[in-house]
């Protein structure tokens, strides 16, 4: 193995920012799926992700170095060639995203991408019962490729000897001085943390109205009405909190 010269930043604080926010948001979306007590905790987290995959795109392009698509993104043979290695137990070394894990990146980026646009749909009453198995299905993916990438950031994080879970909290990876980025870019991940908890305030805030509706309607779902009730009216969200 190559041997590096000091601690050097790699991911900007947007970035892990961003990926930590979207575990915690996807992980929350997929508990609360089946609960309709839970839907509006669902919806919010949905939301978020949606939100964050947008932000990611317009940083994959604007950002730092390594957050950039175009320094990570690669073909097929590249990443046919880094998995060979890795089977065999010798890979190269990236201080960004390797071939294999880029991969990985983008293909949950669209699995998102689609989850929460299905969502919308189903949310909506858009498409029927179609739309409510692609989402089902989407997000099932999305659970399948989260697995893939922890098991390859575990494989290679032995192989290498780095530990890459703690390099997406610090940012730091070992490296050259001069593969290293200047800036983290603190103010663009505070904007963001604070957008989306802006965001779960106002969905929060909207939740009494939830509330009564679970109190009041026990066993009725989205829509339905029992004698003399009327129809169960979820808090609208995004731009429709009142």
């Amino acid at each position: 193995m190559a041997s590096y010269e000091s601690k050097i930043l790699v991911w900007d604080a947007p970035v892990r920012a961003f990926h930590w926010l979207l575990v915690i948001s996807f992980v929350g979306a997929y508990l609360s799926a089946e609960s309709e007590i839970w839907r509006l905790l669902h919806v919010t987290l949905g939301y978020t992700m949606g939100g964050l995959i947008g932000f990611r795109l317009v940083w994959g392009v604007l950002g730092t170095r390594y957050a950039r698509f175009g320094s990570f993104v690669r073909g097929p043979s590249a990443v046919r060639s880094y998995v060979q290695g890795l089977v065999r137990g010798r890979t190269a070394h990236f201080i960004g995203h390797n071939p294999a894990g880029a991969l990985a990146i983008v293909l949950m980026l669209l699995a998102g991408a689609a989850t929460v646009a299905s969502g919308y749909a189903v949310y909506n009453e858009i498409g029927g019962d179609l739309l409510g198995e692609v989402h089902e299905v989407v997000g099932n993916t999305m659970l399948l490729l989260v697995g893939v990438h922890i098991v390859g950031v575990a494989v290679a994080s032995y192989l290498h000897r780095e530990n890459l879970p703690r390099s997406m909290v610090t940012g730091v990876k070992q490296g050259k001085v001069s593969e290293g980025i200047a800036r983290a870019w603190w103010s663009v991940a505070l904007a963001l943390v604070l957008a989306v908890a802006a965001f779960w305030y106002l969905q929060w805030r909207s939740a009494p109205q939830l509330l009564d509706v679970a109190q009041t309607s026990h066993g009725l779902f989205h829509g339905q009405r029992g004698p003399g009730q009327s129809p169960l009216l979820w808090p609208s969200p995004v731009f429709q909190l009142a």
